[in-house]
């Protein structure tokens, strides 16, 4: 049997309090504040960061007149420190779910995609069956969403994993990916044309995702490629309901993949314009952390959404880690 090595057992010595002031030190960047925020004096905090740094003989910090920095050590434990303080809150949260009757919880990230079908329609079939569990639900682009997942804030992202970091404790299961569509309103004067260039598109506005996002980007470039500058009349949002409203009142156009406005071009509220933008993302995927051990609430919904999937998503099914990680994301 292998044996702990001496670190170990000393970081095993580190209490929630010294996290606590760990984080609150990466925060506000001055001892005074972290131990104001932490309810503690000034020589509490001093003597719990001291504490810390003898367990693990490294400095966490380096102090100089306008407060203190974490080091590259520091930067490392706060990582985790923040993965671990949430999950214990989970942890209670969940057991508070089971002593109320609840059969656990789960909490799930999705891109918009995935989150206007596959995700709905994989809680509808637990809900089914398993009424008691409660399903958080949070949408939004792949980057922040595997933030969250990998600080323990979601069990669960659909979405991309976006290039090299944190890739080693991630685990992707590939689904699906998502050609996009120029979406307009019903009425719309490019709407009636059998035909429409990138050149038309231009002279109207653009409803964009932020200037972040990876699809940003490659709209942007796509313009450029074809000799024109990226539309200015710009409404920047990542908000699909926000989206849907201002395609319905306005001339503004929009990329999306079409399966996330169906049922909008199913009764011709919507249309797709006949044109090939050639902007792709890559495969979306359910991604965990490798390291994790899920709730069986979170197993529910695991299970649900891969059952979902295989109906939704017919086809060969790709490997489970994609032989390199790409590049990019929502």
């Amino acid at each position: 049997m292998v044996q702990p090595s001496t670190s170990w057992f000393n970081a095993s010595r580190l209490k929630t309090r010294h996290l606590l002031l760990l984080l609150h030190l990466y925060e506000q960047r001055s001892v005074l504040r972290a131990a104001e925020a932490a309810n503690m004096t000034q020589p509490a905090a001093s003597k719990l960061l001291a504490e810390m740094e003898n367990l693990l003989g490294v400095p966490l910090f380096e102090r100089h007149a306008r407060g203190v920095e974490p080091t590259w050590y520091g930067q490392a434990l706060i990582r985790r420190a923040r993965s671990a303080l949430s999950e214990i809150g989970r942890g209670y949260d969940e057991i508070a779910s089971l002593r109320s009757g609840q059969l656990g919880q789960a909490s799930i990230g999705t891109v918009v995609n995935p989150g206007t079908n596959l995700v709905p329609q994989a809680i509808a079939a637990i809900k089914r069956d398993f009424p008691g569990i409660l399903i958080r639900v949070e949408m939004d682009y792949s980057r922040p969403l595997v933030a969250k997942l990998l600080d323990g804030h979601l069990d669960i992202v659909v979405g991309r994993i976006i290039g090299p970091e944190g890739a080693g404790e991630l685990q992707f299961e590939p689904l699906a990916d998502e050609p996009h569509s120029v979406i307009v309103r019903a009425g719309h004067p490019l709407a009636g044309r059998s035909q429409v260039t990138h050149a038309d598109l231009v002279e109207y506005g653009w409803i964009m995702p932020p200037a972040a996002s990876v699809l940003r980007g490659r709209l942007d470039s796509m313009f450029l490629e074809h000799g024109l500058s990226p539309p200015q009349n710009v409404v920047e949002t990542a908000s699909l309901p926000v989206i849907i409203h201002l395609l319905r009142h306005s001339d503004l156009l929009t990329a999306l993949p079409a399966e996330s406005v169906a049922p909008y071009l199913q009764t011709a509220q919507m249309h797709v314009l006949p044109i090939e933008l050639g902007v792709r993302m890559e495969f979306f995927g359910i991604i965990r952390r490798r390291d994790q051990l899920l709730s069986p609430g979170a197993e529910r919904v695991l299970e649900a959404l891969r059952a979902t999937a295989r109906r939704l998503y017919p086809g060969p099914s790709a490997p489970t880690v994609p032989p390199s990680l790409p590049e990019s994301g929502d």
